[in-house]
């Protein structure tokens, strides 16, 4: 009786979770730098980065299309992460950030007795993770919804560490905002530590938003308070310090030491503003429509 070598592959086992590792390395490609610059990758690109057929590609991004894990722009034909992915990991009480978050929150909100959101940019919106009331409980309603990053407090802080290159990229077909005053925008609410909004995104409603940011100083969300003008209008920039008093808390839990790290963008670069750089706004930006 002879025995196969223990090293010896199984080939009925072979297949098992080998569609999964396929379909994770497609997500992982959407998530890379290139894919969130771009706003998304076609079929081509994503076949050479995960080195497979184009044809075997296409099939799985619809299949991941069907269930909302990816989605497909309907211009460009190029494919990003989708809601339903987002909206799962909102829904992971050990995501790292949440649970660093709530706490803080819920003080926030009892302090200034308003609702505040934990953000995320997704592509050109920005995505809501974690809403929570002044009243010790969390509030769905927003969690899992994105909305356009350049009508929103929260969109500009969450750009912060972007360039104008960047930005154009990104935006400069999809917005009814001008890129160049978009850029105003975000170096504003760099300048100020949080940026405020008044009946930009929805008639009656104000708010505003202050960077978290990770060890290495990159901004990876963002707490946002948002209510009608009515009740919080006249009280914006109290607002706005008070909240970006909360995400510089959230920002120290998540390692991020102020006097050691610098607050420019650039992922640990030199600051890649233009103003830093002693240089107008492109001005092929600049005279965008």
């Amino acid at each position: 009786m002879t025995h196969q070598p223990s090293s010896a592959p199984d080939p009925s086992a072979a297949p098992r979770g080998h569609g999964l590792r396929r379909d994770i390395d497609l997500l992982e490609a959407l998530a890379s730098d290139e894919a969130q610059n771009a706003g998304g990758l076609g079929v081509v690109r994503l076949a050479q980065l995960v080195g497979r057929e184009k044809t075997q590609v296409s099939r799985a991004l619809k299949a991941l299309a069907a269930e909302g894990i990816v989605e497909r722009d309907p211009d460009t034909l190029e494919y990003r992460l989708g809601w339903r992915l987002f909206s799962l990991v909102a829904r992971t009480s050990e995501n790292r950030l949440v649970r660093m978050a709530e706490p803080v929150m819920h003080a926030l909100s009892a302090d200034l007795e308003e609702t505040s959101h934990l953000c995320v940019l997704s592509d050109r919106e920005v995505l809501t993770l974690l809403s929570v009331s002044g009243h010790s409980f969390r509030v769905h309603g927003w969690e899992g919804r994105g909305v356009p990053a350049w009508q929103t407090s929260a969109g500009r802080v969450l750009l912060a560490d972007a360039t104008p290159d960047e930005l154009y990229v990104r935006f400069g077909t999809a917005t009814e905002l001008p890129v160049h005053e978009l850029w105003a925008l975000i170096q504003e609410a760099s300048r100020q530590g949080y940026a405020r909004v008044s009946e930009e995104f929805e008639a009656g409603l104000v708010g505003v938003s202050a960077p978290i940011r990770d060890f290495r100083g990159r901004v990876v969300a963002a707490i946002n308070i948002s209510a009608p003008k009515p009740r919080l209008g006249e009280r914006l920039d109290v607002a706005g310090h008070t909240t970006a008093a909360a995400a510089a808390r959230v920002s120290a839990l998540l390692g991020w030491e102020p006097r050691r790290t610098p607050r420019h963008p650039g992922h640990g670069s030199p600051d890649r503003s233009a103003s830093a750089m002693g240089v107008e706004f492109p001005r092929m930006i600049r005279e965008l429509p």
